[in-house]
Parts: C-alpha cells; structure tokens; sequence
C-alpha cells in the first residue's frame, strides 16, 4: 500500500547555491515546531523538496494546512510514496487523480531524478497516461492548459506521485534572515508588518507601547492575542510592553501642540533602539504607510528616523489600507485588530498635527524636555513575555537596566518580580 505524505515544494531556498543546506535545514526545524500537536514520525530533506511523514503514514489535509503557513514553503502537495513498481505508482496516479475534484482534462508531468530507473520521462508519461485514460473515459488529455497536472517523480530510490497541491505563504525561513524589533500595537497595521518581515527570514521581537497607566492594559491583550495568531508562521520570539502614558502626558504639557505626536515617536524609537541592542537586532520594524496619517509624510519619518542610528524598515509603505487589511484576514489577525483599545495612539493627540514637520523646530521641541531622562525610566519599568513559537530566538543574556517585569495571563495576575 502507498504512503500518503506531505510533499514541500520551495522555490527561493533552491536559489541558495552553497547555503542552500543552512536554509533546508532551518524550515525543517520550523516544520518540527509547527507540526509538535501532529503525530509525525519523520521531516526529511530530498533533492529538492521536504518530506513530511505521519506516524500513520496517512498525512491529513489538516497537515498539510499548517504546514502551508509556514514561511519558507511555496507549495504543500498530498503526495503518495512508493517504490519503483510500475503497477504501484500507476495505481497512485489514479488514486491521486480522483482526489484531485472536479475537472474536465489533465496531463501527467514525469521527472527522473534518479539513473538507476530505465525508462524515459517520455515512456512514463505514455505509461500512466494510458492508465489514467482508461480510468477516466469521460475526461480528456490537454497537455497545453490541463485543469489537473499529476506529476510522477522518481528521486533517490522511491516514486512520488499528487495532483493535489496548493500554495503556501512563500518567503524564507524565520531565523534564516537575522532579527528585528518590531514596534507593535493592536491595529491592522503593525501586525501585518511584523509577518511580512517574518516572512522574508526574520526573527521578530515586538515592542508595545501602552498608554497605561493613563489608559487601561487592554491594548496589551489585544498584542498579546495578535501574537498568538502568528504562531503558525513562527515569527515571535518574545514581545515587550512599555507603559508610555506618563511621559505621554509630560511632553504634552512641554511642547507645541502640532510636534506632540513626533515627539511620541522619536521618544518610542529611542526606547524600541535599546531593545534592538540588547536583542542584537539589527533593525526596527514600523507598520507605517506613506501619507495614511499625518504622522506618516516623508518630512515627519525624518524627523523621527533621524533620533536613532539603526535601520527602520516599512514593508507597508507603498500599500493602501485594503491591501493591508486582506492581508491581515489571511494571517489571522484582522478579528482581534477589530476591537477598540484606548491606546498610546489616543493619548493626548493634537487637533492639528503638524504633517511636514521642519528639522529645526523639531530639535527644538526635542530638547525642551528631559527625553534622555525619559529613555531610562522607561527602559527600567519595560515588561516582556516570552513565547514558544520561534526555535530560533534566543533570550538576550544582558539586561536593559535593572530588571524586567513578566506580563502573566491576565491583568490581575501580572508578575512584578525583578527577572
């Protein structure tokens, strides 16, 4: 009897030339992670592909559906495994076919990666082609545009024969790209931001800025919630949270009421900058879009780009709000950016901020108040959690100042002992 497996099918990581092992063996270890509630008894490499084996031998839909949220994977495909046998892989191929759902042609697409097989893809394609005609009388060959493709491969020792295949979120392996700090909060925005880096190889670190104590923790919750949905895709290591609300305040008393918001920002890319030191990370990571706010023209990302001295990147900044909003129906975060959290968005904000923001007014504002003050106690009371969906993020082994507070459960249970 054949086994039923999970065929994945990459298509950057064969772009890798020498490293290409490095970046294998790295979404094998991301597949372990994302598979741990599955029984699975092998993840394996094969010359251009990544086999999935259940213990059942019987992989499920269900499987391969984790597997395709998986960064680094292009394409997920019920495959059946057997040997050389001509009579066993020709009855897969109608197995697999009838799997395939409604359709009115096909073709079959033979490979051979393997010399010790004798027969050409040619007599292969006319082999199972013959087959499949008989088996399906009332549907037809198209080898130019078919509606099903079943594919015959024989690659070191063993035949893999699906028409099933769908595709999956593409990208690189999280781990393989280094890491970044993300600046996160419970809108549509961020979320998006922070698994579309995660997508291109990035282990990611959010960093919340809540407006407690001068708004409640919900916004919090609502991260921490967001976080969770990424999970499948493995992109978290650990999330942060700065209450922000005081200094919020002080600055708004300190300087003109058009610059407050660019002086949140300068203020909370200082912050998310000492984390990215203390992390080894070599970016920050912001959800913004070109002119979708006033905070977001050209004139206003200088003037807050120019308080740190590490990269900012803004996957989003060419994407209107549609686009970023389907995005975020695909990962899983659009329900929970859905609900309503007073925030360190809402704190303070001026009736008319200042949307082309002048460098000399903006040092000035700057300096008016203790922002280097503000840096360290805002570092000192800075709280995190850590999660277990990123294998490849490791805990720094220095500390900010003097200690961490570990954000619990639920609001009411909240640790406060020095880490």
């Amino acid at each position: 009897m054949a086994e039923r497996l999970c065929l994945v099918h990459y298509h950057e990581i064969g772009l890798k030339g020498k490293n290409r092992s490095t970046f294998e063996n790295q979404l094998v270890t991301n597949l372990h992670r994302a598979l741990k509630s599955f029984d699975v008894r092998d993840i394996q490499r094969i010359s251009g592909y990544v086999v999935v084996e259940s213990v059942d031998r019987q992989a499920s839909e269900a499987m391969a559906d984790a597997i395709r949220r998986v960064p680094g994977v292009a394409r997920v495909s019920l495959a059946y495994r057997t040997g050389l046998d001509e009579g066993e892989f020709i009855d897969s191929a109608i197995k697999a076919l009838g799997e395939a759902g409604e359709f009115h042609s096909f073709k079959v697409h033979a490979r051979r990666s393997s010399t010790t097989y004798g027969r050409h893809t040619l007599e292969m394609n006319q082999l199972v082609g013959s087959a499949l005609c008989e088996a399906f009388p009332d549907k037809k060959v198209d080898v130019h545009n078919p509606d099903v493709t079943v594919v015959v491969h024989v690659v070191q020792g063993s035949t893999y024969v699906y028409a099933a295949s769908a595709p999956g979120v593409g990208g690189l392996p999280v781990g393989t790209a280094g890491k970044v700090v993300t600046l996160l909060s419970s809108g549509f925005d961020s979320p998006v931001a922070t698994w579309m880096v995660g997508r291109r190889g990035a282990v990611c670190v959010p960093i919340h800025f809540s407006g407690r104590p001068q708004t409640s923790d919900m916004s919090e919750w609502l991260c921490q919630d967001i976080v969770d949905a990424l999970a499948p895709s493995g992109v978290v290591g650990r999330m942060y949270v700065c209450p922000i609300g005081d200094k919020q305040r002080e600055i708004s008393l300190a300087v003109p009421q058009s610059l407050r918001i660019i002086m949140y920002r300068r203020l909370m890319f200082q912050v998310a900058e000492r984390i990215a030191a203390l992390e080894g990370a070599k970016a920050l990571v912001t959800g913004e879009s070109l002119g979708q706010v006033a905070s977001q023209t050209l004139e206003n990302i200088h003037a807050v780009n120019e308080c740190v001295n590490i990269p900012v990147l803004r996957p989003l900044i060419g994407s209107d709000k549609q686009e970023i909003i389907r995005r975020a129906q695909e990962i899983g975060t659009y329900d929970i950016s859905c609900q309503t959290a007073p925030d360190c968005c809402t704190l303070f904000m001026p009736r008319r901020p200042e949307t082309h923001a002048r460098m000399e007014q903006v040092l000035e504002a700057w300096d008016s108040f203790d922002h280097a003050a503000m840096l360290e106690e805002l570092v000192d009371n800075i709280e995190y959690k850590d999660f277990s969906q990123c294998p490849s993020y490791h805990a720094p082994k220095g500390r900010l100042r003097t200690h961490h507070s570990e954000l619990g459960p639920a609001p009411e249970k909240r640790a406060s002992e020095a880490q």
